[in-house]
């Protein structure tokens, strides 16, 4: 059995959720559970190891207004459209997936695949974290382990702006060239593009549930969360609306 929680919430409550839901976890105070849910406003999240000035485009991201807040997770930076992105974290007993990693990202990234198809679009799994359509990412991921538990947390673009991106990112034209792309707009699609229709939220939130249902084989039973889970959240949220966290590189 595995919770549902859906909902949303600014970057900082929605990381320290994260993180919080895996601690509990960890102590076996909690069970497997998946959440979907959008960032409110639209933000960028950062890989634990990456430096903001290097990544991201600071004045446009000033001028538009957006939070940036770093990830416990490794990776690479994130724009959460709040009108074309839904965000799933899978935070799971650490023995519930492979103890290999890249096969873990692989089982994980199954409940994407799946919602592409619901779509009647062909998604592909490429190591180390993507899901593509073709060569176009509509999907990435990222990872943590903590003892008994673990944390995947990664993107569904919808109907993300890849205008506004592109950019938000500082992406080196060699990064591109390795996957043949040009720039980011031959880089990275949405399912609204590649269906050439807009696509609602509430259609891509179903997709997913159903995609995650399947490929975890088991009902995804739609639940709040308890106040032990919110209590935590709300003390770890102090790490994510530091300077000191944010901008520590």
């Amino acid at each position: 059995m595995w919770r549902l929680i859906v909902g949303e919430g600014t970057p900082q409550h929605c990381m320290a959720l994260d993180e919080a839901l895996m601690e509990l976890r960890n102590e076996n105070r909690t069970g497997n559970i998946i959440r979907l849910y959008v960032f409110n406003p639209s933000s960028i999240t950062i890989g634990y190891f990456q430096k903001i000035e290097e990544t991201i485009d600071m004045r446009y991201a000033d001028e538009l207004g957006i939070p940036i807040v770093r990830r416990i997770t490794g990776g690479g930076a994130v724009y959460h459209d709040q009108l074309g992105e839904i965000t799933y974290s899978v935070i799971s007993d650490i023995t519930d997936f492979s103890l290999d990693i890249q096969q873990s990202y692989k089982d994980i990234c199954r409940g994407i695949v799946n919602a592409l198809e619901d779509f009647g679009l062909k998604g592909e799994f490429v190591p180390v974290n993507d899901v593509v359509i073709g060569k176009r990412k509509i999907s990435g991921s990222a990872q943590t382990r903590k003892n008994r538990s673990l944390l995947q947390h990664g993107t569904f673009m919808y109907n993300t702006d890849i205008g506004k991106l592109g950019r938000l990112f500082k992406v080196p034209k060699e990064k591109l060239i390795a996957h043949g792309a040009e720039s980011i707009y031959d880089r990275v699609t949405t399912v609204s593009r590649e269906l050439g229709r807009t696509v609602s939220r509430d259609e891509a939130m179903q997709a997913l549930i159903r995609g995650f249902s399947k490929a975890f084989n088991a009902h995804l039973r739609l639940d709040t969360l308890s106040q032990a889970e919110l209590e935590l959240a709300r003390q770890i949220e102090k790490k994510y609306a530091s300077r000191e966290w944010n901008f520590r590189r």
